[in-house]
């Protein structure tokens, strides 16, 4: 792999600060795409994406960039195609999930990531057996593949994935990773599995990370039971040590999910006091 997190998305960030919104339209962050200058063509994927482009001029310039071998860094990585992959997911055109499929099998493990996060914000359920496959490399007669590699896959991407597709087909793959050795991942399969049973043991293990020594896992714990919304978290939630923003994301996501259970012209007990929650921690 040979590229952090850091070193990834370096790229992007040099092109993001070199040209100013005001200074692209989009025929020009198309054309930028198309062209020859890969400093362009980085930052207009990225352009495209972080403004919603949904043009089929831009999703049909960005499925083709999934494919790009111009813009590859000393370690193997392919920058380009990235944001490309990072943007078709906020585009929301469903044309782009083949390709996206494809780029699964990419040699970049962010691309990969990318491919894996873009799929689940478009929800189309033929990249299940895809996402499936590609987790399944990571285990093998019902057991993780011991001493694997770090990053050989996106395994918390490609988790959330299949939990947010409703991929109950997918349960025996996903389940061995609540053994994973990397707390991240474990969570990620408890989010999974969560969305496909119900059962509120997957939950409450997310609730028991809020607990964890480390700010940066009880981030992603916070983050997790906001997207299952979760409501018997709203109390732990409220008290995790970590940013009130991010305790208010959480909370909001707990919230909408109840409002989608009630009628539309009331609000539940539950619903009233995670609104009372978040309003203390304003």
């Amino acid at each position: 792999m040979g590229e952090s997190h850091s070193d990834a998305k370096e790229s992007s960030r040099l092109a993001e600060e070199s040209v100013s919104r005001e200074a692209l339209t989009v025929e020009q962050a198309i054309a930028n795409l198309q062209g020859s200058d890969l400093g362009l063509r980085v930052y207009a994927a990225w352009w495209l994406g972080r403004f919603r482009v949904n043009e089929p001029a831009a999703v049909d310039a960005l499925i083709a960039a999934l494919d790009d071998e111009a813009d590859r860094t000393e370690a193997g990585g392919y920058p380009l195609r990235r944001n490309a992959a990072r943007a078709l997911g906020k585009l929301g055109d469903r044309r782009a999930v083949p390709a996206l499929i494809g780029s699964l099998n990419c040699s970049d493990y962010y691309v990969r990531e990318a491919a894996a996060q873009s799929l689940e914000l478009l929800g189309d359920s033929a990249s299940i057996s895809a996402l499936t496959h590609l987790l399944a490399t990571g285990v093998e007669g019902g057991q993780l593949v011991p001493h694997q590699p770090d990053l050989s896959q996106p395994y918390d991407a490609l988790l959330e994935a299949l939990g947010t597709l409703q991929a109950i087909e997918s349960i025996p793959v996903i389940k061995p990773f609540l053994e994973h050795p990397t707390e991240r991942i474990q969570y990620a399969a408890a989010r999974a599995m969560y969305q496909l049973t119900h059962e509120p043991i997957y939950g409450e293990r997310l609730v028991q990370a809020l607990s964890g020594a480390t700010l940066q896992l009880r981030r992603a714990a916070l983050a997790d039971l906001g997207a299952i919304g979760y409501l018997p978290a709203a109390d732990a939630i409220a008290r995790t040590y970590a940013e009130n923003s991010l305790k208010l994301i959480s909370l909001k996501g707990l919230l909408e999910h109840e409002i989608k259970q009630t009628p539309s012209n009331s609000f539940s007990q539950d619903a009233i006091q995670v609104m009372n929650l978040m309003d203390s921690l304003l």
